[in-house]
């Protein structure tokens, strides 16, 4: 195997496992926000409603182009200001054991910016 074939088959396994765990952080506020229960964390001051909307599609919509390889480095912003806000802003003073989650998600989400999706991605065909 070539190192090449290793790094695209590395970047798709970082894009979209990650992308799936973040899916299931997702899908709650997704169907909470479809069914008008915008009852919501406001971490920015914005309003609940759309701190829930912006959540999901950081933690929803992104995700899922991510995994598809579409527009991903585009897709990754989104989900990485959303994690950045839940490490630094809603979980801020809390115990790093609280918060790791969200730098964990921050970091794939950084690195696949600057690295992109791979080969094995919509963004390559």
């Amino acid at each position: 195997m070539t190192k090449s074939l290793k790094t695209d088959i590395g970047l798709a396994i970082l894009r979209i496992f990650p992308s799936i765990f973040m899916l299931t952080h997702g899908w709650g506020k997704f169907n909470n926000l479809i069914s008008g229960n915008f009852e919501f964390a406001d971490p920015i001051g914005i309003g609940a409603a759309p701190s829930l909307f912006l959540a999901v599609v950081g933690e929803f919509v992104c995700p899922i182009l991510i995994i598809i390889g579409l527009k991903t480095r585009w897709a990754a912003i989104p989900a990485a200001i959303t994690m950045f806000v839940a490490a630094f802003i809603h979980h801020g003073a809390d115990p790093f054991a609280d918060k790791e989650k969200a730098f964990l998600f921050l970091v794939v989400f950084i690195v696949i910016i600057l690295l992109g999706p791979g080969r094995f991605s919509a963004d390559r065909k």
